[in-house]
């Protein structure tokens, strides 16, 4: 696939392709194959990172799209992009009167300085089926200028040839990764907060309507 959302999903990214395990066949039906937007009320990118060695401090995007081209006969050959907007970051902070944790995050240019960079993007470079449901997918993550390669492991959680409430062809992929935030330069308050940042993207996706 060419691609979270962060993704991304963050991907960022992307999703990926594999067939859900049928009685029959594990052949997937051809009225899946097409363009597919994602559906923004059931999608999520959530990241996890180490916090001073005691545990996983876990925060996450509120704005992510991604855009899948799906080929149900050779999913290899499906494509997806996503687009992360770092300024929507939420990380729960309990005490936002004391100080805007979210803003400091999103916006300080030792952290994700998104008035500079106002975009995370994943394209994906290929997939590899791995059984009937995964697959690994790798790409090009942009961040904070630096564009590098990533591997996210893909699954597809599920599809519909008709969506009960929309009627449509549907969509379910999950994807995770573990990658280094200092390979795109972001080393602010390491090794105090880990250098891995875990990602786990969650999305729904739907033909348009024709």
């Amino acid at each position: 696939m060419k691609a979270l959302l962060l993704a991304a999903g963050l991907a960022l990214s992307s999703t990926a392709l594999a067939l859900p395990a049928h009685a029959e066949t594990t052949a997937l039906p051809s009225a899946l194959s097409g363009h597919y937007q994602m559906d923004k009320t059931h999608a999520s990118l959530t990241w996890k990172i180490q916090h001073l060695g005691l545990a996983y401090y876990t925060a996450r995007f509120t704005d992510l799209d991604i855009d899948l081209t799906f080929d149900a006969a050779n999913p290899e050959k499906s494509t997806v992009s996503a687009t992360i907007n770092p300024a929507q970051v939420r990380t729960d902070y309990p005490y936002p009167e004391k100080e805007d944790f979210d803003t400091i995050l999103a916006t300080d240019a030792k952290w994700f300085n998104s008035t500079a960079f106002p975009k995370i993007t994943f394209t994906a470079t290929g997939l590899t089926l791995t059984g009937d449901k995964t697959g690994t997918m790798t790409g090009d993550l942009s961040f904070l200028g630096v564009t590098r390669p990533i591997t996210l492991a893909v699954t597809l959680s599920g599809y519909q040839e008709k969506h009960p409430f929309a009627g449509i062809p549907a969509l379910g992929f999950s994807a995770t990764t573990t990658l280094k935030r200092s390979d795109w330069g972001l080393k602010t308050l390491l090794p105090l907060i880990g250098d891995d940042v875990q990602i786990i993207i969650e999305a729904e996706f739907m033909k348009p309507k024709t």
